[in-house]
């Protein structure tokens, strides 16, 4: 009984230990999995690209069938060994998540624009944005910002660490994989929008519980950074189905209405303009709203470990769970804490 209930305890530790690791040590500096695998796809690409759904397809199924694979064939091997398991999955979500990394890049970008230095905050923009920021002034630099939070909450955050919880190691790779090909071909330049279809549709299917999690949670947590939650779930029904992005829209509604501030609006990618319809009713993100919104997305990464903690089996192991989802909930917050003290 004592090595089943320690297997059931496995994911929730794993995930937790990631996710709290992320936040301690952050993202490795060299030799970053997800990079590493950015790299082979980006070369797979270059043989496998065709002007059709076909081609994409197959070059998704060979990118995350094979990554998944080899994770389903290594967690076997260590089926009878839990402490393997539990490393593997821990080591897997610190890798997939990048909450740390997130606000730090929304933080530099707000106290840039906050010291008038729009020429450090356009060059920070990238870090965060696709879109072209040569032109944007302080206002839109922080709609970007805030806008990036929000959908990057869902996609490095909530994402790998709800898959965790499903479907173990192979849950986590498999996710992020999908999320990493749509980042990267999931566009609809001329060049990549019969090929990166497959990759895009697939994203937005691992993405759907994710976001719609995340947004309850910063609808919930709205009162945390200063805002209204029945604003905020106002402004998620009205305007969450408006946005391109079946996903990416409910997690910026959720936030436009949590912080009381506008999103949404032109968005220039290069040679190609995007108009987004307008999410919430208050003004234009400023640099405390960029601040407001790193918080709320790490305390709804705390939550998420939470919600997955107290969501194992009730059995014999139900205090250890829920001293583990306090556990997550304190450790980011002191991570959180730790890391602005430093930053002065």
């Amino acid at each position: 009984m004592a090595s089943r209930r320690g297997s059931t305890r496995t994911p929730t530790l794993g995930l937790v230990g990631g996710l709290v690791a992320d936040w301690l040590v952050g993202d490795p500096r060299r030799g970053h999995p997800v990079a590493g695998f950015g790299s082979v796809a980006a070369a797979l690409e270059r043989r496998m690209w065709r002007p059709s759904r076909a081609a994409g397809a197959l070059y998704v199924v060979a990118l995350v069938g094979g990554a998944t694979g080899t994770t389903v064939w290594i967690d076997r091997r260590l089926r009878r060994w839990p402490a393997g398991r539990l490393f593997l999955l821990g080591g897997l979500t610190w890798a997939a998540v990048g909450g740390r990394q997130l606000a730090r890049a929304g933080r530099e970008l707000g106290g840039a624009v906050r010291g008038r230095d729009l020429g450090r905050a356009r060059e920070l923009a990238p870090t965060l944005v696709g879109r072209d920021p040569s032109m944007l002034d302080g206002p839109e630099l922080c709609r970007a910002a805030v806008e990036s939070v929000a959908e990057n909450t869902a996609d490095a955050v909530i994402g790998p660490l709800l898959w965790g919880a499903l479907a173990g190691p192979a849950g986590v790779v498999g996710y992020r994989a999908a999320n990493t090909l749509d980042a990267m071909v999931g566009h609809k330049s001329p060049r990549y929008l019969r090929f990166g279809w497959v990759a895009a549709r697939l994203d937005d299917l691992l993405g759907w519980p994710a976001a719609r999690l995340g947004a309850g949670l910063a609808c919930l947590l709205a009162p945390a950074v200063g805002g209204d939650a029945q604003a905020a779930w106002r402004t998620l029904r009205r305007d969450g189905a408006a946005h391109p992005s079946p996903n990416a829209g409910r997690m910026e509604a959720a936030f436009a209405g949590a912080l009381g501030v506008r999103l949404g609006g032109r968005n220039n990618y290069g040679d190609r303009a995007e108009d987004r319809p307008v999410l919430g009713d208050g003004p234009l993100p400023t640099p405390d709203d960029v601040d407001r919104a790193v918080r709320l997305s790490l305390l709804i990464g705390a939550a998420t470990a939470a919600v997955i903690a107290l969501a194992r089996p009730s059995n014999a192991g139900r205090p250890r769970v829920r001293r583990a989802a306090q556990h997550a909930t304190m450790m980011v917050g002191a991570a959180y804490r730790q890391d602005q003290e430093q930053r002065g």
